[in-house]
């Protein structure tokens, strides 16, 4: 995440988005950069518009937004699910041991 905050940074102080530049800020961030993935970020933003980018990325939020709202109620739901089967479980098997003394 840290190497595309300093791509950002570059790209919002106007500067060009290059290896030296990008490891200068991680240096100045107190990261150890790793130049494997600082070659392969600024390969990876050869020829992107990043303004273009952005933008579209400002649209997704709404619905990534709601996704993380729904997981706790899955959550709730399997536990539920998981409650009941544990009853019947041990429902069914106090029947078996029932029988034993009949």
């Amino acid at each position: 995440m840290e190497y595309i905050y300093a791509a950002l940074l570059l790209h919002s102080a106007g500067k060009e988005i290059t290896e030296d530049a990008v490891k200068a800020i991680l240096t100045a961030a107190g990261i150890e950069a790793d130049d494997a993935r600082v070659k392969a970020l600024v390969a990876a933003l050869e020829g992107v518009d990043i303004e273009e980018a952005i933008e579209k990325a400002a649209a997704a939020p709404v619905a990534v937004a709601a996704a993380p709202a729904a997981a706790p109620a899955e959550e709730a739901k399997e536990e539920k699910k998981e409650e009941k089967k544990e009853e019947d479980t041990t429902a069914a098997a106090a029947a078996g041991l029932g029988a034993l003394f009949m």
